[in-house]
């Protein structure tokens, strides 16, 4: 992969505040928290738990300044809010994850994530679909969104396959 993980940047609609490019890495390969990954079809990447802390932080971030793109409409503002939410706890809930206690209850975080990395992409699939912000401005977020969601399930997959074995 040409520069490395952090090489690859995306151009970010919502730029996260104190960045010099306002961008975040995106990878063109799935990757997982220091899992392996052999069932996705794609390259293997590893990318450390600190790493993903980090990328599911800014992804957090950015949706805030999404949220603060909307217009000030009713319906944008609990749209807005459910998005808020929703995307802002994939990083806590990875977090946790990350500080589980056995393999079951990481198993059992990372649902969690999985759950609010793809109830992120439908609100922002309904924003879109309302108009309240163009495609093209959520077009990387909606991405990011669905590459974490990628990595968690791949990172729940492999950590089930590791978990069956030690039983």
């Amino acid at each position: 992969m040409p520069g490395g993980p952090r090489g690859l940047q995306n151009r970010c609609r919502f730029p996260i505040p104190g960045t010099e490019v306002g961008s975040i890495p995106i990878l063109s390969a799935l990757v997982n928290c220091g899992l392996a990954i052999t069932d996705c079809g794609l390259q293997n990447v590893t990318m450390t738990t600190q790493e993903l802390k980090n990328r599911t932080f800014e992804f957090g971030v950015r949706v805030i300044s999404a949220v603060e793109a909307l217009p000030k409409t009713e319906t944008a503002r609990i749209l807005g809010r459910q998005l808020l939410r929703a995307g802002t706890s994939v990083g806590a809930n990875y977090r946790a994850a990350a500080r589980a206690r056995s393999q079951a209850d990481f198993i059992s975080k990372l649902g969690v994530v999985e759950e609010e990395c793809d109830e992120s992409a439908y609100w922002m699939e309904v924003i879109v679909a309302r108009k309240l912000l163009r495609r093209a401005q959520l077009k990387e977020l909606l991405a990011e969104a669905n590459e974490l969601l990628a990595i968690t399930v791949a990172s729940i997959k492999t950590a089930r396959r590791r978990h069956g074995r030690k039983q």
